[in-house]
């Protein structure tokens, strides 16, 4: 069964042909498959992100994956802009019909119902949950020429600063700035906030020391960690990663209470019918429990995730209560 998944060609900074080396040749790989073994209509895929980072690989693969169970061709649909925005308005308009996904995650149910005082779309009412789908683990990064190289120093360096430092994120709002605010509130600690448009200048800066530090995504992050450009402090995760297995994690390191990640999910716009949605959530089930996606996953850095369809709806509650409470007692209001 066809997955299309080609993105188009586009030109790139030479940090993200390092970072996604591995993912380019895996897009290409996923773009492959020519003959397709069904003749219902296509299903559409929407990624609120451009082609080849972590959120739109993971679609990739698992789109794939699912497409001979579903026997139906699924084309991904690259729609980034508007802080996710564009693509869950588009989604939340399509016919409930069970053609229609959505990659969504924190910033479309969770960060931006709190962040914006009007939307296009309601993230309580205009989806059906479907399932998690992946973390996109997150790593506390420095520039090797800072002093500090384990956390307790760190937090030393940070309160010795006097509110003086500054950290790097990929605008305010993201979960780079929220995770960075939420390890700060932990410490008692306090840093300037230099939102960048993307990923690799803001790591860039701060292999530089132009800014001081960033709760980075760890597949953007690794290979400038892996090249001694960055240096890892710490992980806001439960456990050490496959792939930095020498960086421990925040509680390892004297912060307990402290994790974060970004994550992704899959919905529907609402009103799909229950039959459609538990089909598309058993078959997503059964990919990211599948060796070989697990694999593909781990290998760029990424943790697949899954659960029930009233598993992931308690989920997205949890972490609307955790994060609205962050951006209400920092009063970060983006309209």
């Amino acid at each position: 069964m066809q997955a299309s998944a080609c993105p188009p060609s586009a030109r790139s900074p030479s940090i993200v042909r390092q970072t996604f080396r591995a993912a380019v040749l895996l897009t290409a790989a996923l773009c492959g498959v020519t003959q397709a073994l069904a003749a219902d209509p296509a299903a559409r895929w929407v990624v609120p992100y451009t082609a080849g980072g972590g959120s739109d690989l993971a679609t990739r693969i698992v789109a794939q994956k699912i497409a001979p169970v579903m026997r139906q061709n699924i084309v991904v649909d690259n729609k980034p802009g508007g802080a996710t925005i564009l693509a869950a308005q588009d989604v939340a308009k399509a016919r409930a019909d069970g053609a229609t996904l959505l990659t969504a995650g924190q910033g479309t149910l969770v960060l931006n119902p709190a962040l914006y005082r009007k939307l296009p779309y309601d993230a309580s009412r205009d989806f059906t949950l479907v399932t998690s789908l992946v973390k996109l683990p997150v790593v506390l990064v420095t520039s090797p020429a800072l002093p500090a190289k384990t956390l307790p120093q760190f937090i030393a360096w940070l309160k010795a600063a006097q509110g003086k430092a500054s950290y790097a994120s990929v605008g305010t709002g993201s979960p780079h700035h929220l995770s960075a605010e939420l390890m700060l509130d932990r410490a008692q600690a306090s840093a300037v906030h230099a939102p960048y448009k993307g990923t690799p200048p803001a790591l860039q800066d701060v292999a530089g020391g132009q800014v001081d530090f960033m709760m980075a995504d760890l597949s953007a992050a690794l290979p400038l960690i892996r090249a001694g450009r960055l240096h890892a402090i710490a992980l806001p995760a439960e456990q050490r990663s496959a792939v930095l297995p020498d960086v421990p994690t925040f509680a390892e390191a004297g912060l307990a209470g402290f994790t974060a990640y970004a994550w992704q999910g899959v919905v529907l716009p609402a009103g799909t019918p229950a039959a459609s949605a538990d089909k598309l959530n058993a078959a997503i089930a059964a990919a990211l429990k599948d060796p070989a996606v697990v694999r593909q996953m781990q290998e760029l850095g990424l943790e697949p995730m899954g659960d029930t369809r009233a598993g992931f709806a308690e989920f997205v509650e949890r972490e609307r209560a955790k994060w609205g409470a962050l951006i209400r007692a920092h009063k970060i209001v983006l309209d």
